[in-house]
């Protein structure tokens, strides 16, 4: 009956801590950012590919937040003087980092690489990030939620293997 018991509670602990994870890692929540970047003209209008602004989407895990080092390349004088374009010369003049806020967030336990996927993988941008052309503000939720079964349709579409190691720690 004890040994009974103790593989309950472990059963139940690992279902609870299962629920927690599962649930930090789908959650929704809507950010919304310091400055209301407008994609639809930058990368829309004046064509400037994500890389230009996401510069280590091709070398690294992640794919950067811009900051006034990019930033600063266009917005070191004012331009048509609209909000968001003084809000950011503003971070630049003064040399203060813009607090953006990340919308995605992989798990510990997921080894993820934009510079497989985009650089090597040669996979676009908008399969996960959605059309940014078309955003005039920037967006508050994940375009593609952050989930396993999204992964796991995608490696099989795109014949690449689904074994767990690869992706798992």
């Amino acid at each position: 009956m004890k040994k009974i018991l103790i593989l309950l509670a472990i059963a139940l602990g690992a279902a609870a801590g299962a629920y927690v994870v599962s649930s930090a890692v789908n959650r929704e929540e809507k950010v919304v950012q310091p400055i209301s970047f407008n994609h639809a003209l930058h990368a829309g209008k004046y064509k400037i590919p994500c890389m230009a602004c996401h510069q280590r989407v091709m070398m690294g895990d992640r794919a950067s937040i811009p900051n006034i080092e990019v930033c600063g390349a266009c917005h070191s004088t004012p331009m048509k003087k609209t909000p968001g374009e003084l809000q950011v010369y503003q971070y630049v003049s003064q040399h203060k980092q813009i607090p953006w806020y990340s919308i995605y967030h992989v798990p510990d336990y997921v080894k993820f690489s934009h510079r497989r996927h985009v650089g090597i993988g040669k996979l676009d941008c908008k399969l996960c990030h959605g059309d940014m052309t078309q955003l005039t503000a920037p967006p508050q939720t994940q375009f593609l939620q952050i989930k396993m079964q999204n992964c796991w349709n995608c490696h099989v579409k795109h014949h690449v293997t689904t074994d767990c190691s690869h992706c798992h720690r």
